[in-house]
């Protein structure tokens, strides 16, 4: 995933739009004197200017989130389902705005930000069930006279810094949960497509949110640094690149923090020889090209076994051409422009690069990519691509789909088992035997089976392995509601005052 920028630039005079801070339910105008361009990357054009918080920015958001935690945190459940069924209601009735801004800032199809966005109310509805997801256990009579029973509660202010591939979904997969569990929330969300995020907390206020309990503040390494280093923050959620996740990682855990951090992945699919060979391809080219392969569980590895090579990378070869890439707003367009310019030369780099290495280019992304300033590349496919190749230890984070063929099944989940990291891998086969033993064999967190792209349902938990992950907990589910809160265990008795007496031993239980 994209990793969090260290580079700032000075505002531009241009007539572009301002995107400022949320602290303590309004807009905060930035102060630092330092800001970012926002681009729309269809057509090159800078469309927006976003302020980069100073510390004391991020110290006045965590300020408004301390402030209102204690009457959040005693508000009751009852109240607190209520306000999630009124902002998963107007998430819903606004789905269509936020993936507008989506599209506008990241440059996905419009298909594809709406499909963002409603896996990310999938969170908040699973959230709206909080009452059932804090229950305790309770033991009666655990010794004479004696109750036992667990709660959970919140930790306070926590924090999420969030990536630019998915700029409503992936904070939909921190707050929801924080703020459900009764913590407060400042977001640091991506620079490159800000928006959504200011956007999601007008739509909160809007709901009955209280001031305060969600804030949004925008920037670089000053204010991630800020967010880490923060004595009032408890618990910090991030997903980005694995370099800056383990910086995130150490960072945070040294100043006593929770910290989950999800990193990037080469995730591999493996296509045994009696798959249905159509069917995977059809789930390759989806699953390498959709937001042009801007997503920490695509695709990027095809590991053909046996005689599924050959047949396999022509019938994606065939495939290619009909991939249609365009402004994500044109209806006709299935795949969009990269997130920047540099980001889009970096990876039509990786291209030439295979080449030199001898991988096989199949098919050559820079020969199709459209006319104009915006940032794209078209679909490109290496063959023989060997494990040793940068284009194959990499991640490339765009539309290059490589191929690595092997003889046999068991060099296959070698090569998902030796890779650093740990985050999605897809066995294609028409053998039931064969997958439940893929699925115990294989060491990475997500898998699917005959699904290219197994990202979790909300009442399952999302992670990888490995360098995929830092941290014990994955994000949203079961695992989520844990990271958010900390469990606490009363033993209670009242007793008879004829029966109280002095003793000094270590307390029994019978």
């Amino acid at each position: 995933m994209a990793q969090v920028a260290e580079e700032t630039t000075s505002k531009p005079s241009g007539a572009v739009k301002r995107i400022s801070h949320w602290i303590g339910g309004a807009p905060a105008q930035g102060e630092s004197g330092r800001s970012g361009p926002v681009y729309n990357p269809a057509t090159g054009e800078q469309t927006g200017a976003v302020d980069f918080a100073s510390v004391e920015e991020v110290d006045r958001a965590v300020q408004a989130a301390k402030e209102a935690f204690p009457s959040w945190r005693a508000l009751s459940l009852s109240r607190r389902t209520e306000l999630f069924f009124r902002i998963r209601q107007l998430l819903d009735e606004h789905r269509e705005d936020i993936a507008k801004l989506l599209t506008a800032e990241h440059g996905k199809v419009l298909s594809d930000a709406k499909g963002e966005v409603a896996r990310g109310l999938e969170v908040v509805e699973f959230c709206c069930g909080i009452p059932e997801l804090l229950k305790g256990e309770f033991s009666e009579q655990a010794s004479t006279g004696v109750d036992v029973y667990s709660i959970r509660q919140p930790l306070g202010v926590a924090a999420g810094i969030t990536p630019f591939n998915f700029p409503a979904m992936v904070p939909m997969w921190m707050w929801a949960p924080a703020i459900a569990c009764g913590n407060t929330f400042v977001l640091k969300p991506s620079e490159k497509d800000p928006s959504a995020s200011v956007y999601t907390a007008e739509l909160l206020k809007e709901a009955g949110v209280p001031d305060g309990v969600f804030n949004v503040v925008h920037g670089d390494k000053v204010a991630v640094d800020a967010i880490l280093e923060h004595p009032e923050i408890t618990a910090v959620s991030f997903v980005g690149s694995t370099p800056i996740a383990r910086y995130v990682y150490e960072t945070g855990t040294k100043h006593g923090k929770r910290v989950q951090a999800l990193g990037g992945a080469k995730n591999h699919m493996i296509v045994l020889p009696d798959a249905d060979i159509d069917m995977a391809a059809d789930a390759a080219v989806s699953a390498g090209y959709g937001s042009a392969g801007e997503r920490c569980m695509a695709v990027s590895m095809l590991v053909a076994v046996g005689d599924a090579a050959d047949p396999l990378v022509e019938a994606i070869r065939q495939r290619l051409p009909k991939v249609k890439v365009g402004d994500g707003m044109d209806a006709d367009s299935e795949m969009g422009p990269l997130v920047t310019r540099e980001h889009r030369d970096k990876v039509a780099g990786y291209i030439e690069r295979g080449r030199k290495e001898g991988a096989k280019v199949v098919t050559d992304g820079r020969e199709t990519t459209p006319d104009g300033d915006g940032f794209f590349l078209g679909v490109t496919l290496l063959d023989d691509v060997k494990p040793e190749m940068d284009v194959y230890k990499d991640e490339i984070f765009g539309p290059v789909l490589g191929v690595t063929r092997v003889d046999t099944y068991d060099e296959a989940v070698r090569l998902a088992n030796e890779n650093p990291y740990g985050n999605g891998v897809a066995l294609f086969t028409r053998d039931g035997g064969v997958a439940r033993q893929f699925q115990f064999d294989v060491n990475v967190g997500m898998v699917g089976i005959n699904v290219p792209i197994p990202v979790p349902v909300a009442y399952y938990s999302f992670g990888g392995w490995k360098n995929s992950l830092f941290g014990d907990l994955h994000v949203y589910g079961p695992e989520g509601i844990q990271f958010y809160t900390r469990g606490k265990v009363v033993t209670s008795r009242w007793p008879d005052p004829a029966t109280s007496k002095v003793d000094l031993g270590f307390p029994q239980t019978r």
